[in-house]
């Protein structure tokens, strides 16, 4: 009775110290996001931080050189994971870290270019050698802080100036609300940037070719059979030599092309099932092809071409990729698709 008793003590007492942590976990949660919100009332003041922010797009965006972004500690953090977003969303972006800049990283910094500052507390002392020499070669300076009045505000040719906010933190004292807010207006920086230069999905793939991400933002142009490898027939030609290249091309359909090299329509194996009733021997590729199959684009990525494959109400494995003039430039097999890794 009393290990029993025992037992149910530890699993109250374990039940109740998941609770606490739970319970700790949503505060943070609570200040972080009441951080957020403070940050989205406050970009929507044109006269405050709304303004400023609009101003620091306009500045970024006519850049003949690249945005410095700076920062140290936690804030640097920040600043590293901004940078890798603006670089890879269309612009031309350096993390300089502001003690090496003291020891001849300086040089990073050129005509042309600007200088965006993360430091919450605006004091930051290590940031001074960098913000003195936007100051020497007249370059645009940026600080992203909590403090209006700070030093780092005062300097700054634009002070986005981010609400002060209590950290999630139980002391006070861990940055956490505020680096929650730095990455999230770093964040929307970047992203308006990337609006404001009209940059595509198209721009995005050249600057990820690799991983996952990177297959599936190939287009279908990449990927496709060509030449020999494609199963190609003309409107009169008897399905038997027909059924001859689809087994020798093995792509599960055949292009019937009209007098002009053009796409007239399209046989399936399907369509060949249906026709199994018909004499092969004088019955032509017209008589038997879809005359509306689908097609798609060189340019179309990869990713929707499968989309596409598996969304129809009865899936494709093969899709044929046309030019402008409407002849077939090459094929994809779903099959290829899934092998490059698009799936």
């Amino acid at each position: 009775m009393t290990e029993l008793l025992a037992t149910e003590n530890v699993s109250s007492a374990v039940a109740k110290d998941h609770a606490t942590l739970t319970a700790n976990a949503v505060a943070v949660l609570q200040a972080e996001r009441a951080g957020l919100d403070a940050l989205e009332n406050a970009l929507l003041d044109p006269h405050g931080l709304g303004g400023a922010f609009a101003r620091a797009v306009d500045v970024i965006s006519a850049l003949a050189g690249r945005l410095v972004i700076t920062g140290i500690g936690k804030s640097g953090h920040i600043a590293r994971k901004i940078q890798a977003t603006m670089a890879s969303t269309g612009t031309p972006a350096l993390f300089v870290h502001p003690a090496e800049a003291s020891h001849g990283d300086l040089g990073m910094v050129q005509q042309g270019d600007a200088v965006l500052a993360f430091s919450n507390s605006g004091e930051t002392t290590e940031l001074g050698d960098i913000a003195a020499h936007t100051r020497r070669c007249g370059l645009p300076l940026l600080a992203v802080t909590s403090r209006a009045g700070s030093t780092l505000a005062s300097r700054a040719d634009i002070a986005l100036t981010l609400p002060a906010m209590p950290e999630a933190c139980p002391m006070g004292l861990a940055p956490t609300t505020s680096t929650t807010m730095q990455l999230a207006f770093g964040d929307a920086l970047a992203v308006a940037l990337l609006q404001q230069r009209g940059f595509t999905a198209s721009d995005f793939s050249h600057f990820h070719p690799g991983g996952r991400l990177g297959m599936r933002l190939r287009t279908v142009q990449e990927l496709m059979r060509t030449g020999d490898a494609l199963p190609i027939g003309q409107e009169n030609t008897p399905m038997r030599d027909v059924i001859v290249e689809m087994t020798c091309k093995a792509l599960g359909c055949i292009a019937i092309l009209d007098h002009n090299g053009a796409l007239a329509g399209l046989i399936t194996d399907g369509d060949l099932r249906r026709a199994l009733d018909l004499d092969l021997t004088t019955t032509l590729a017209k008589d038997v092809m879809n005359r509306n199959p689908l097609t798609i684009g060189p340019d179309v990525f990869a990713a929707d071409a499968l989309r596409l494959m598996n969304e129809r109400k009865r899936p494709i494995t093969s899709l044929f990729v046309l030019d402008d003039t409407g002849k077939p430039m090459g094929a994809v097999h779903m099959h290829d698709l899934l092998r490059a890794g698009v799936g």
